[in-house]
């Protein structure tokens, strides 16, 4: 059996994969995380973290080190709140947005690849995946507007990159990926839905369920890209 691990597990898909893992016989414990440290309970071992302060994830790693997960799942993200909200033309940015959702969207994972593979296993598969969405496709991209965001998310995809190709001179069966989850009935999602088809707004224990049948299909030749939510590829 293996050991997984997620980081987001307070939000919508994030609580659902813990549950959808944990009841996996293919693994034996799951680690997860949230800012305040979720409830515990029969195969899932509970930590606390802070996506904006490196020390916390630093930690959170270390005492994963007596048996290194092989799945983690970054399930964090920030969209809106606090006066934040998508920007609808290039008069509505601020520097105040732009490093808000960087440091969330792209700065955090960055910080959880760093410590989380800092000793990863040099053969055998594993699998690193980072929650992204369609909207930060730069070739996808035919509306505009949500620019602090899409720009966040674009550069998260960057990131992964890096990450599957510096993983995989390291262990040619591993896998480094972002997927994209379509839109799901979250607090993320919430003020954005009244557009969305009844058939493509997934509730997040489908949404996770789909995310986690993506996963367990990716190979090596799959690394370093973006998947959705039907194992399709998003072009960068």
């Amino acid at each position: 059996m293996s050991v997984g691990c997620v980081f987001g597990a307070s939000g919508g898909i994030g609580a659902q994969l813990v549950a959808q893992l944990a009841a996996s016989d293919a693994i034996s414990v799951v680690h997860a995380g949230a800012r305040i440290a979720p409830q515990g309970g029969e195969k899932i071992a509970s930590f606390a973290f802070d996506l904006t302060d490196e020390v916390s994830i630093a930690a959170a790693a270390r005492a994963m080190d007596d048996a290194p997960p092989r799945l983690i799942i970054v399930a964090t993200g920030l969209l809106h709140g606090d006066a934040l909200r998508p920007e609808k033309s290039l008069r509505d940015q601020s520097a105040d947005a732009y490093a808000r959702l960087f440091a969330v969207n792209a700065m955090g994972p960055a910080l959880i690849a760093k410590h989380m593979l800092m000793r990863p296993p040099r053969q055998g598969r594993m699998v690193f995946a980072a929650l992204s969405a369609r909207v930060g496709s730069i070739g996808d991209n035919r509306m505009g507007g949500w620019h602090a965001y899409r720009a966040s998310k674009a550069a998260l995809n960057m990131i992964m990159r890096n990450v599957a190709i510096e993983l995989g001179r390291i262990n040619p069966d591993a896998v480094a990926v972002t997927l994209h989850p379509g839109t799901v009935d979250t607090g993320l999602s919430a003020p954005f839905q009244r557009n969305v088809a009844a058939d493509t707004l997934f509730p997040a224990d489908r949404a996770a369920r789909q995310l986690l049948g993506v996963i367990e299909r990716l190979g090596p030749a799959d690394t370093g890209h973006c998947y959705d939510w039907d194992g399709k590829v998003v072009p960068f």
